[in-house]
């Protein structure tokens, strides 16, 4: 739901042989693991998929090639650490969204919640292009499925808070509000998104997600969740 992919992940690499071997434990250690996200980035999109290397990321992040090994031990593992850094990006951001709209009406929910969904996934637009499409080679169907399990409990938790609406089944709803979202940036993404699309997303998703709140509220529309 978070990111969706059409491809089958039957062939491609699974996520327990692409764990980094250590995790950064220490201030200094963080800070060199995310100059080694950030070069990672960087290299993809000056030069690709195909031409990055870890030799090349190391150059750019201005770490030696032992520190890069240290952390990731061949460059499909380090690719798959920029993908699950773009989940936890977008998982967070949807996080503290939900705590801030906590507790209010409907229409801001539905507004805030939208909005809050397009900054997540529309933030530094060309680099998350890349990172979709090399997400593409990876099996990230158990990560995607758990943040998207976090993130329907959270709005399902945001929408029993709204003080004017009633869900008869809350959960359906909100997973129902996750797919509507989801598809939608999807589509545009997929698309192409140039910048009269993204404008358009920008106002019409959190019509459609209103417009969808405020017929589920008080039993007006049956939804159907995951089986």
């Amino acid at each position: 739901m978070i990111l969706q992919f059409r491809y089958s992940h039957m062939s491609r690499p699974q996520p327990a042989g692409l764990k980094p071997r250590k995790k950064p434990v220490q201030s200094r250690s963080a800070a060199t693991v995310e100059a080694i996200h950030t070069a990672t980035i960087q290299v993809l999109l000056a030069s690709g998929p195909a031409q990055l290397t870890t030799t090349r990321v190391a150059q750019r992040a201005g770490v030696s090639v032992g520190t890069m090994y240290q952390y990731y031990p061949h460059k499909e593992a380090l690719l798959f650490a920029i993908v699950e850094r773009k989940l936890g990006m977008i998982e967070e951001a949807m996080r503290l969204a939900v705590a801030e709209l906590a507790g209010r009406n409907l229409t801001e929910i539905a507004q805030g919640i939208a909005q809050a969904w397009l900054d997540a996934k529309m933030a530094d637009l060309t680099a998350s292009r890349a990172i979709y499409g090399i997400a593409a080679e990876f099996d990230i169907s158990e990560p995607i499925l758990q943040c998207t399990r976090r993130m329907v409990e959270a709005l399902e938790q945001l929408l029993i808070s709204a003080p004017d609406a009633h869900f008869d089944d809350p959960s359906s709803t909100a997973f129902m509000l996750a797919a509507l979202m989801g598809g939608s940036v999807r589509a545009v993404m997929e698309a192409g998104a140039d910048p009269d699309d993204l404008a358009r997303m920008r106002r019409e998703l959190p019509r459609a997600c209103l417009g969808y709140l405020e017929l589920a509220n008080r039993g007006h529309l049956a939804p159907v969740g995951p089986s």
